[in-house]
């Protein structure tokens, strides 16, 4: 007996009820309402059957970790006893670094920039001084460290700050010249203050300037040593308050180390810092910075290290901001025994080893060279399979540097624990050189795997071809602009900015070969087309009938001094010879769009692989292409305004020649810009400058016209090396090229791409009439759209098993294809049905005839089976292309569909979700009515979407121009979360925002560090437990024994006591004017970090006894006075009284 499928009748009468909103297959759910639920039969379906299980109260935004390197550092500290280093920032981020897994980042809300950092040596806490004039006492006893104490200057700037070690006592200069001491406990100005007046000799007629250096003498505690920026250094007996040697030079004061000054030279650089430390078994070691003479051009920052007769000097990469030596005590009267220096450049951290002789440097465990080339994009995988990350790694363990110090790390403090959190996380980032790095990002930790460089698929430039059109350089042809990876079929494709797909393969064997170069034909012109004959056009027609007699191999149309159009030649040139690839991924195939009558290829904005079918497929603004990259062949290379035709995608019927070739700029993807932006012509510059550029600094208008990722265009067309003719490498035959499906002839109506991926944005804005008649442009295959003066790029492409058509009855290989305009286009792929033609039959790609539309341009497709489960696309299982026992047996490939059984029933039907830069929509295949629709913003747009898995549940994430994060349920596209998080301040968050499963995100903060986020709120409740601690209970080493004759000989300082010197008996109150006090709000987040129980309980009572101490202060404060004034009178009432206590009545 058949099988009746009730779902399907209903299905049927929502397709066909006029309230369903779908007038046919070219324009279905077009006039859906926002946010509401189409009536029919199929809705009810959707209630019955799929029981959401996610709610808002899984999801919450927080901040988990911070990777790479600070940007813009300005201090640096170490706590020699815990051994954890700190790192203070222009923005006011305070990076706090400890072993692998121990990675704080703590920000100051002022922002202002970390002038000094100071830690309480083995006391779990760290001061920082602000350009704001404050100091703030940081708590490091709990994983995430909180404010306690702030206070304020008022009237004076502070310069310097210095705490000696076991003192809590804080010594701080000031611009004026003065000397000021603070309480570290009760975070209080001392009585005590050193005027610069009096330490400066009283005949000295200038001022010294402000104070540059504060410290302690080794041998007595009770003098200090202040340096003013005049040069006059001062030795402060704190005791007698006077000063007992006084010394001048000539020249700016610099820095002070020990007993030594830093000088400047005439023909030398300044010495900016110079430390002195003491060995018990050799001769100390003296290091400074700078120094070094101007006689050599272009000569690099340096650093020297004497020790004894021995003078070495370590050039840097970049100019140093900081260093500090690192000694085994933190004692600085006994022999420091200095082992380490740790450097702090402007663009990275080394720390370099003393113990050996040829001074060797660390390797770093973190993961501070993310910026070594610029990062363009970003992809993010959670939850992939395990053995990917061993096997990477074995792989990139093998390429490493070498001549590392062969010690452990010196900066080893803090506990780290894994956590809950055990599934596999990879990062992958591209960057402006053409490499590719795979890290490991599992338990919020970043450890780079692999290391991929695409370059070497290609010639070097020249330098002479440089030279000729030096103007007009290229600076970064190799910059990775898109990244697709199927990690269970290990299929790795890259799209660059120079118009080229590479995909490749991983192999664990080492091959030489010569690599698969595509040249494909995409621009177009629709007034140079040439139609065939309908009835004479065979299914694959032959290249020659398409293409201009024009060679492939580019020798000729090159562009010279003379103006000679360049034409089908590509931007770079593909290796001719043999190349050795090792291990790892391997190139398998290059696709590359060609120039066009002197117009260079539009930059690519969509990509998708699919392992299981064997094909790539990739977009831009002129049109699609399609690959079969098993065959080696071209299946589609089409214009988007021929997609439409319901027709043989290989024919073109004649069009009316167009007048007007000048294009509305508001019709391409990223035309929602104008509406976030209301100015009538606001240009906003999404170059790649600011992805590779660290300064972030302003680039005027007329020098960023047509930035590529990293590089110029002028007028139109590409200014790089790669103008010159070039070749590829092993080109196809023509046999072989006869297989190409379609080359569209003619030239590109636009002179560059405008899209998602567009470096520069003209955003005329246009009247909201129009702007919506923009996105419900109608798409059937009877208009004749080609006279519209629309410019319409592939945003968005998805290969999955589907229903191509309304009438289908059983799912089949598709290809779903968006646009800019808000199009969604269904192509059907068929597919030889056995696997040893896969290698020999064509595949042939067929209109459906199917097209749904949405507001703005598409951003994501996703597919959902009758259950409400995600189906994931199928993959091809991986196996060794190069494995010597696989190739002798049979070839077969395993496929993974990645659908039940019960799927395939008759009848049973998908739901598509289908999310643009404005709503998204859900419709039901195959009857393509559109269930759900929900407006997302109207006065914003989105720049990023993902569909992902969390708690076993689908969703929809989508991050929005405006700052807020939003989370939708599907299929019913209920909001579960919206979170004003982050506003667009730089298009490198645009860029690089991608959201992955299990309710984590990432993007680029900054030019050097890369942000991760939760929006789970499981994951928020356990973070504490997955960060490290700062501070572990270590016991301070004790003091050596200096013996009798030292302690009498040797000096006072064990005998000075600060708190009879500082306190408020002997010194008395400092004015309140001069600094404010302000109670941080660590002292709650402290209650909350500390431990249960009675540890607790002395926690909460000691802040509210300093809370209540605070204002039974303020009212001693005011009793004081009122007893002093009371005082006062009965003592003039008294004197009054005796005065006049024996005179008579008479005497008055």
């Amino acid at each position: 007996m058949k099988k009746f499928n009730f779902r399907k009748v209903l299905d049927g009468l929502t397709a066909s009820s006029p309230g369903s909103g779908s007038s046919g297959g070219s324009n279905s759910g077009g006039s859906a309402g926002s946010g509401s639920l189409h009536p029919g039969g199929s809705a009810g379906v959707l209630r019955e059957e799929i029981q959401e299980t996610l709610t808002s109260e899984y999801f919450q935004i927080c901040k988990t970790v911070r990777h790479g390197f600070p940007y813009q550092p300005t201090a640096l500290a170490f706590d020699p006893v815990q051994k954890i280093l700190a790192i203070g920032t222009r923005t006011g981020a305070i990076r706090i670094l400890g072993r692998p897994g121990v990675d704080c980042y703590c920000q100051h809300e002022s922002g202002a920039a970390v002038l000094q950092l100071q830690f309480l040596i083995n006391e779990g806490a760290l001061v920082s001084a602000s350009t704001d004039d404050t100091l703030h006492l940081w708590n490091l006893r709990q994983k995430r460290p909180a404010i306690l104490h702030s206070l304020k200057f008022n009237r004076e700037r502070i310069t310097y700050c210095h705490l000696p070690f076991q003192s809590k006592w804080l010594y701080v200069g000031t611009e004026r010249g003065n000397t000021h001491i603070v309480n570290i406990e009760s975070f209080i100005l001392s009585g005590y203050v050193i005027m610069w007046n009096k330490a400066i000799e009283l005949s000295t007629k200038t001022h010294p300037g402000p104070v540059v250096h504060l410290s302690d003498s080794p041998r007595d505690e009770g003098k200090l040593l202040i340096g003013y920026e005049n040069g006059t250094v001062v030795f402060w007996d704190l005791k007698s308050k006077r000063a007992e040697l006084r010394v001048y030079y000539d020249e700016c004061f610099l820095a002070l180390g020990g007993q030594r000054e830093g000088r400047k030279s005439e023909s030398c650089k300044p010495i900016l810092k110079v430390e002195y430390k003491t060995c018990r078994n050799s001769e100390p070691f003296i290091i400074f910075s700078g120094g070094l003479s101007y006689d050599k051009a272009c000569r690099r920052p340096s650093l020297t290290i004497m020790h004894g007769k021995a003078i070495t000097v370590l050039e840097m990469d970049h100019p140093i901001v900081e260093f500090l030596t690192l000694c085994e005590t933190p004692y600085p009267n006994e022999f420091q025994e200095p082992y380490a220096v740790a450097v702090l450049l402007e663009k990275d951290l080394i720390v370099v080893d003393l113990t050996q002789s040829n001074f060797p440097i660390f390797e770093n465990p973190y993961p501070m060279d993310i910026h070594e080339s610029p990062v363009t994009c970003t992809a993010y995988f959670a939850d992939c399979p395990p053995d990917l990350i061993l096997v990477l790694y074995s792989i990139g363990v093998k390429h490493k540097k070498q001549g590392y110090s062969n010690k452990e790390w010196p900066v080893s403090g803090g506990a780290w624990n894994l956590g809950a959190q055990t599934y596999p996380e990879i990062i992958i980032t591209g960057h402006a050189d053409g490499s590719i790095k795979f890290w490991d990002a599992s338990a919020i930790t970043l450890q780079m795997l692999y290391k991929l460089k695409t370059s070497k698929v290609f010639e070097k430039q020249k330098i002479g071809e440089c030279k000729q059109t030096c103007e007009t350089v290229e600076e970064d042809p190799f910059a990775i602009q898109m990244i697709y990876w199927c990690p269970e079929s290990r299929i790795f494709c890259v799209a660059g900015v120079s118009a080229y797909v590479i995909i490749y393969k991983f192999s664990r064997h080492e091959i030489t070969t010569e690599i698969v170069s595509l040249e494909v034909r995409l621009q177009y012109d629709v007034e140079d087309i040439i139609t065939p004959e309908p009835e004479t056009s065979p299914p694959f027609p032959d290249l020659s009938s398409q293409l201009p007699s024009r060679s492939l191999s580019g020798s000729t149309n090159t562009v010279s001094s003379e103006g000679v159009t360049k034409d089908s030649i590509p931007c770079l040139n593909v290796k001719t010879k043999p190349v050795r690839m090792p291990p790892g991924y391997q190139a398998d195939l290059v696709i590359q769009l060609v120039w066009v009558d002197g117009e260079p290829p539009q930059q690519i904005t969509s990509l998708a692989v699919s392992s299981a079918y064997g094909i790539v497929a990739f977009g831009n603004c002129s049109g699609l292409v399609v690959v079969d990259f098993i065959q080696k062949t071209v299946l589609l290379s089409l214009g988007t305004i021929d997609l439409y035709r319901s027709s043989d995608l290989y024919q073109r019927q004649p069009r009316s020649p167009r007048k007007n070739r000048q294009f509305i700029a508001d019709n391409f993807c990223m035309r929602g810009l104008s509406n976030f932006y209301p100015d009538l012509t606001k240009r906003i510059r999404t170059s790649y400058q600011s992805l590779t550029e660290l300064n972030d600094s302003p680039v005027p208008p007329e020098l960023e016209r047509c930035k590529s990722p990293t590089s110029d265009h002028v007028n139109g067309h590409c200014t790089s090396p790669t103008s010159q003719s070039c070749s590829s490498g092993k080109r196809l035959s023509s046999a072989d090229v006869s297989k190409v499906n379609r080359w569209g002839p003619g030239r590109p109506p636009f002179r560059k791409a405008q899209s998602a991926a567009c470096m520069e944005i003209s955003l005329p804005v246009t009247t909201e009439e129009n702007r919506e008649n923009s996105y419900n442009r109608s798409r059937s295959s009877s208009i004749s759209s080609i006279d519209k003066d629309s410019k319409e790029a592939i945003t968005a492409l998805y290969f999955i098993e589907s229903f191509a058509r309304k009438n289908d009855s059983t799912i089949s290989p598709c290809l779903f294809v968006g646009t800019s305009l808000g199009m969604v286009l269904i192509i059907s792929l068929n597919l030889p049905s056995a696997d040893e033609q896969r290698l020999t039959e064509p595949v042939v790609i067929l209109p459906s005839g199917t097209f749904l539309s949405l507001k703005g341009a598409v951003l994501t497709f996703s597919c959902m089976d009758r259950t409400g489960s995600l189906i994931q696309p199928p993959y091809e299982v991986w196996r060794d292309p190069n494995n010597i026992d696989e190739n002798e047996k049979m070839w077969k490939r395993k496929l993974v569909m990645n659908y039940s059984s019960s799927s395939q029933e008759l009848g049973d039907h998908q739901y598509a979700v289908i999310c643009s830069e404005k709503q998204a929509k859900v419709f039901s295949l195959p009857s393509q009515t559109c269930l759900h629709v929900h407006n997302i913003t109207e006065t914003s747009f989105i720049l990023r979407a993902d569909v992902v898995v969390m708690c076993n549940s689908a969703c929809l994430a989508c991050f929005c121009a405006n700052g807020h994060i939003m989370i939708m349920s599907l299929p019913s596209l209920r909001p579960m979360l919206d979170v004003n998080y982050l506003p667009l301040t730089d298009m490198r968050i645009a860029r690089t925002f991608c959201f992955t499963n299990e309710g984590q995100a990432l993007y680029l903060v900054s030019p050097t560090e890369i942000q991760r986020l939760t929006y789970s709120q499981e994951m928020c409740d356990n973070i504490q437990d997955m960060l490290g601690d700062l501070f572990t209970p270590i016991e301070t080493p004790e003091a050596q024994n200096r013996g009798f004759l030292k302690g009498l000989f040797g000096g006072s300082g064990q005998t000075f006591d600060r708190e009879e010197l500082f306190g408020e008996a002997s010194a008395g109150k400092a004015s309140r004017s001069l600094a404010q006090h302000i109670p941080g709000p660590g002292s709650i987040e402290g209650m909350k970090g500390a431990a249960g129980g009675v540890v607790g309980e002395l926690t909460r009572a000691r802040i509210a006894l300093d809370e209540r101490g605070q204002r039974l202060g303020e009212l001693e404060e005011k009793t004081a006075g009122m007893m002093t004034s009371a005082e006062a009178f009965s003592r003039h009432a008294h004197e009054l009284m005796l005065k006049y206590k024996d005179k008579k009545w008479y005497q008055f």
